[in-house]
């Protein structure tokens, strides 16, 4: 596809006023304003098209709060004041907590006394606030969970920045992986026998094994591990089978993935990254957002025109505001050359993906009104 030629527009507000569409999920690198488009969306989707919204940002960020007037997010749907009042709409938003989240579902799914258990483990402790890809699991915990209520017509999702914003995507492989690896087994297995020490077992195989974790993890983090491993037993098909159920959610058409990018080199090459994967998962994309594009007022005045219409002021000893002007709008045109070619590369290898164009604001957006501007020109037909 050339430069001049331009992918489907973009219609967001046929995505937002969509009932059959419940859930919306943004993703792109860091500092393309994904943040800002989610929750610009979320506010149009209430105020404009009348449903119930949620939005849950991943990132930890304030952006979010703030640009909504809460003065904090947790991980409770907190009612953005204003918003709805005297229509059916609605607004909330909340921001992932992931040990609460993992803690929330242990005492969805066992008694008292096992979570207390599981509580006290230090190896729970550990990987509920710190184990890497603990996040991106809650973070389907919370979606299937907020998905299951039934409460909102409209749940939008701000994920984490750079290509992490799709680790979600294999946290259920990854977690079966884990969960059904041969060590874990192992370590299970003196639990089921009875309640045997890791260390008990007469195999010489397992002697051997228990001997070189233990040199490799130390003897009290592998009995914590076992300990873990031995109260979570019963648990270990839920999180796999719910885990499982939201993937099965997120390729449905109930779901569209909205990929933001601005004209960057960098950028432009993360949304096709997303593009490509969530192609290869057959996870419905449903358009390209791009960010703070630059226009000029006169677009039939190029930028070799301009300087040469002020080169020519100079050579005639005009100092007039007319020459600076010139080098002015023709800095502007070149940028805009420049972004439109970048651009260009995503729509040549995506040329059926929908697109829209945001123009560069003047000032960062921290407040509903800004919202509300910057969802009136993601929607502008």
């Amino acid at each position: 596809m050339s430069s001049d030629q331009h992918p489907p527009r973009l219609d967001v507000d046929r995505i937002l006023s969509d009932p059959g569409v419940r859930i919306v999920v943004c993703c792109g690198s860091g500092g393309v304003g994904k943040t800002t488009t989610a929750a610009a969306l979320a506010l149009r989707a209430a105020e404009q098209h009348g449903r119930r919204t949620v939005v849950l940002t991943i990132d930890p960020a304030r952006r979010l709060a703030q640009s909504l007037g809460l003065t904090e997010l947790d991980n409770t749907p907190r009612p953005v004041k204003g918003v709805g009042e005297g229509s059916d709409g609605s607004l909330h938003a909340m921001m992932l907590d992931m040990k609460r989240t993992f803690d929330e579902v242990v005492l969805a799914h066992t008694d008292p006394a096992k979570a207390a258990e599981i509580f006290a483990n230090p190896f729970y402790q550990a990987m509920s606030s710190t184990f890497s890809g603990t996040q991106e699991y809650m973070a389907m915990e919370k979606l299937g969970h907020l998905h299951a209520q039934g409460e909102w017509d409209l749940i939008v999702v701000d994920t984490p920045p750079s290509r992490s914003a799709l680790d979600f995507l294999d946290a259920p492989a990854r977690l079966g992986r884990f969960l059904d690896g041969k060590m874990l087994r192992l370590l299970l297995a003196p639990a089921r026998a009875g309640g045997r020490s890791v260390f008990g077992l007469v195999t010489a195989s397992f002697g051997v094994f228990s001997r070189v974790v233990q040199k490799v993890l130390g003897a009290q983090l592998l009995t914590d591990l076992s300990g873990f491993v031995a109260a979570l037993d019963s648990m270990f098909g839920g999180f796999r089978q719910r885990a499982e159920q939201t993937f099965q959610i997120l390729q449905a058409d109930e779901t569209a993935f909205l990929v933001v990018a601005t004209p960057e080199p960098d950028a432009i090459r993360e949304a096709s990254y997303f593009a490509r994967r969530l192609g290869e998962e057959r996870m419905p994309l449903a358009g390209l957002v791009v960010n703070r594009v630059h226009t000029v007022k006169v677009p039939g005045l190029t930028a070799d025109a301009s300087l040469s219409g002020a080169a020519g002021l100079d050579e005639a000893g005009e100092q007039v505001p007319t020459a600076d002007a010139l080098r002015i709008h023709a800095a502007l045109a070149a940028l805009a050359d420049r972004e439109r070619a970048v651009t260009a590369g995503f729509a040549a290898e995506f040329p059926h993906v929908p697109t829209v164009a945001v123009a560069a604001q003047p000032a960062d957006v921290h407040d509903i009104d800004g919202l509300r501007m910057i969802g009136s020109a993601i929607s502008r037909p």
